[in-house]
């Protein structure tokens, strides 16, 4: 075994060939082809076979190598072949490596490196829409889990030379390429070396998508809340990083990742920009007003109809008890086995093929509301306030912020049913102060509501027109504040003078 580790360029082609066989023992495809001038000299082609394209591994290696006859040095066969994505390595351990990640390599005896091509035969699919993010207006096209074509996607939509794509590995056993994006002109060096630094800190076997990546990067693993945004459209990736932000890319995953975010740009949608600026204003005031109402409406019923009923109008109370006369039980379990047959029909729409689920939540939605009504298991006005909650829950742009909400809607309801409107306002100010002590690359989450930036709330809670937006928003320190300059505000300058 000590023979072995000791073994390094140069060695004899055959030599390499065990070495190679050893460690590939049980890969079948593993291709290694041997050649011999009339001088005893040996040339070594190998590659994994279903990782290549063999035909061009015929055409512009193979043939050229063998005419080349006594010639056999590594700067013929470059000067020779026509590629010209040529690598060399200089150890065995570059050399299995590269073998791994789709790479065809030739090894001249006595030579000290070791020459490599990259011919991969990557099977992909074609750019389709995106599935999990949908847009009436602006660009449907999604990203694939090829990251050479995303990187192209994303090139063809910021054509500049200030656009940065640094290269990454992360993973011992399964290595897998990112790609670190921003603009060296726009973005905050600070946020630029915080996530360089975690990503070549990170020591890990694998990981298997940008979603887990997200998690492995983000400032803290106990956040209920997302720290990063995740999105496969191309356009919402590259308008954040026009903004000043950091992009991440990773192979094999359809999905890209933006930081640093906070909560309100969950909320954000590129289509706003797409609308004129009142009608982009009014539906991003819509959903902020949705997603509070999804988090707060069954919890204030259960509190009111619980506690606080006091307060609700008296035709109004007669039409609710008329409707719980029949129900046995307490409005608090009530609304939890109501808001968990809600989430099963969600979860199960999500996981069933698009056309059946799509009827099946529908369907089943009816079906099971007609039949808890008619069995007494609850009332009308439950199913009103419960429907409508969900309904609200489906303005977020984002999965990640949707889920949450629904997570954060049981404790709350829990709390309704104990202590009231006491248990709902304990409840809402444990989450403002869970809010206010998160941070996504070591920035507020809560930004500019905290540390309150006021310039910046035309970015966040409405739109103004677009002759107005001549600044990034300040909160993320851009190195360039000024998207184009006010015919008043003369030349363009740095947030750092």
């Amino acid at each position: 075994m000590k023979t072995r580790n000791k073994k390094k360029l140069p060695m004899k082609v055959d030599d390499l060939e065990s070495f190679l066989k050893e460690k590939f023992e049980k890969n079948p495809d593993l291709v290694f082809s041997k050649y011999e001038q009339q001088n005893g000299k040996k040339v070594g082609v190998c590659f994994i076979g279903y990782q290549v394209d063999t035909d061009k591994v015929e055409e512009f290696l193979l043939q050229p190598l063998l005419s080349m006859k006594e010639k056999w040095t590594n700067k013929e066969i470059i000067n020779q072949t026509p590629l010209n994505n040529v690598q060399t390595s200089h150890s065995l351990e570059e050399v299995l490596q590269k073998l791994l990640v789709g790479e065809v390599f030739i090894y001249v005896e006595g030579e000290k490196e070791v020459l490599s091509y990259l011919l991969l035969n990557k099977e992909k699919r074609s750019l389709e829409k995106a599935e999990t993010e949908s847009l009436v207006l602006g660009p449907k096209i999604g990203f694939t889990e090829s990251i050479v074509t995303n990187m192209n996607i994303v090139r063809w939509r910021i054509k500049s030379t200030d656009l940065v794509l640094e290269d990454y590995t992360i993973g011992k056993l399964n290595p897998r390429d990112i790609r670190l994006i921003y603009l060296k002109s726009i973005a905050n060096e600070e946020d630029v070396n915080t996530m360089r630094q975690r990503i070549k800190e990170l020591d890990v076997d694998e990981v298997e998508d940008s979603a887990v990546l997200s998690q492995y990067l983000a400032d803290s693993q106990s956040n209920i809340f997302p720290s990063f945004q995740s999105t496969e459209l191309p356009d919402r990736f590259t308008y954040a990083i026009t903004k000043g932000k950091v992009g991440i890319l990773m192979e094999n995953s359809p999905t890209g990742i933006i930081a640093p975010a906070n909560l309100f740009s969950f909320i954000e949608s590129t289509e706003d920009l797409y609308m004129n600026w009142y009608a982009g204003t009014f539906l991003r005031l819509l959903r902020f007003i949705a997603m509070f109402f999804t988090v707060i409406v069954t919890p204030l019923y259960v509190a009111i109809i619980t506690y606080q009923y006091s307060i609700v109008p008296t035709q109004l109370l007669i039409s609710i008890g008329q409707s719980r006369a029949a129900v046995p039980f307490p409005p608090l379990i009530e609304a939890l086995i109501l808001e968990f047959l809600i989430e099963l029909l969600r979860e199960a729409g999500a996981r069933l093929p698009t056309k059946v689920g799509q009827t099946m939540g529908i369907v089943g939605g009816i079906v099971i509301g007609q039949a808890a009504v008619a069995a007494g298991l609850t009332s009308n006005i439950l199913i009103i306030v419960v429907a409508m909650s969900a309904l609200a829950s489906y303005t977020s742009p984002s999965y990640l912020l949707g889920t949450t909400i629904r997570i954060i809607r049981f404790p709350l309801i829990l709390l309704a049913g104990l202590f009231g409107l006491i248990g709902i306002m304990f409840g809402l100010c444990f989450l403002i102060i869970h809010l206010l002590r998160l941070t996504s690359l070591g920035r507020s989450y809560l930004i500019p509501l905290y540390p309150l930036q006021l310039q910046d709330f035309n970015k966040v809670f409405y739109r103004t027109p677009f002759k107005f937006e001549y600044k990034r928003a300040k909160s993320y320190l851009p190195r360039s504040l000024y998207r184009f300059s006010k015919k008043d505000a003369g030349q363009k300058r740095d947030i750092d003078e």
